[in-house]
């Protein structure tokens, strides 16, 4: 699958571009995931249509997508309660409900890197198109994952 990470300074017209790209690139017939990163629905807007934790048909070729880190934090943390439920019942320890989690810091960072990750695996498109945050935020977010690497190598 080919990626194309749009980016740049606030109010530019990332979202724009990343939409018009994902449009262009459908109507050719190239089965297109675009995956928005603000916690406003902006790639929705520019789509005319909503977007959200899941995947949204757009149009015929063209998959729109806003992962919601805190809906994913939550879920995420119910499947774990409930694999280790027995575990938690040994222990006399009683659950968390969905509501009361909050994400942790960073989870919007992690939900994005978690979005493109499950893009990749799952082959359905042959082109991602990413509007991301802007550049300085992009580049330490791409950054993150060798960075963690590094950090828990010297560890």
């Amino acid at each position: 699958m080919r990626t194309l990470l749009i980016t740049g300074p606030g109010g530019t017209g990332r979202t724009t571009v990343a939409a018009a790209t994902a449009l262009t690139a459908a109507r050719q017939g190239t089965r297109t995931l675009v995956l928005g990163t603000d916690r406003d629905d902006t790639l929705g807007a520019a789509l005319g249509v909503r977007t959200g934790p899941a995947p949204t048909s757009v149009e015929p070729g063209l998959t729109a997508w806003r992962p919601d880190a805190a809906q994913g934090f939550r879920d995420a943390l119910a499947a774990l309660q409930d694999r280790a439920a027995s575990a938690l019942d040994l222990l006399g320890a009683t659950r968390l409900d969905p509501e009361e989690l909050t994400p942790l810091p960073g989870a919007d960072d992690l939900a994005l890197l978690r979005a493109l990750r499950e893009a990749a695996l799952a082959e359905a498109h042959d082109l991602l198109v990413v509007d991301l945050p802007p550049a300085p935020r992009a580049l330490a977010l791409l950054a993150a994952p060798e960075e963690l690497r590094r950090a828990l190598r010297r560890l």
